[in-house]
């Protein structure tokens, strides 16, 4: 069975395939409705556990993946299964590193890696990807 988000939602970005992610600021309360099925958390030291499948990706604030091998194993993953499931990526503020690893899943859809930090500002959060390390980061970010 499929479940994933609607689009109306908010913090749903729409990836090109129509596959639907969630972008979200862990420092914000969760919102009302659906929980994900899966979540990456992009965080510097380790989340708190929640009840829903998640994946801890250490990633420190305002920085790149400490491990980019393992960060491309972890949104590889996440793309999979946001085609049948409710996928939440998300960090402290929802901005910089969830834009980034937002950025990174358009590429694996298909947007060239130098329009998708246009593409995640314009469908996501227009502040989204924070750093011109970050942008980089994605600029070299490969399917």
């Amino acid at each position: 069975m499929t479940e994933t988000w609607n689009a109306s939602d908010a913090g749903v970005l729409r990836l090109p395939s129509g596959r639907l992610v969630r972008g979200r600021g862990l420092r914000r309360p969760l919102p009302d409705g659906a929980v994900p099925g899966h979540a990456v958390h992009l965080l510097g030291r380790r989340p708190p556990e929640v009840p829903w499948d998640a994946v801890w990706l250490r990633w420190p604030d305002f920085r790149l993946p400490s491990d980019p091998e393992r960060a491309r194993a972890v949104l590889r993953e996440a793309w999979s299964r946001a085609a049948t499931e409710r996928v939440e990526i998300a960090c402290g503020g929802g901005r910089g590193r969830t834009g980034t690893a937002l950025a990174c899943l358009a590429v694996l859809d298909g947007v060239p890696a130098r329009e998708a930090v246009d593409f995640v500002r314009r469908n996501y959060d227009r502040h989204a990807v924070e750093t011109p390390w970050q942008r980089r980061f994605v600029r070299r970010f490969t399917a």
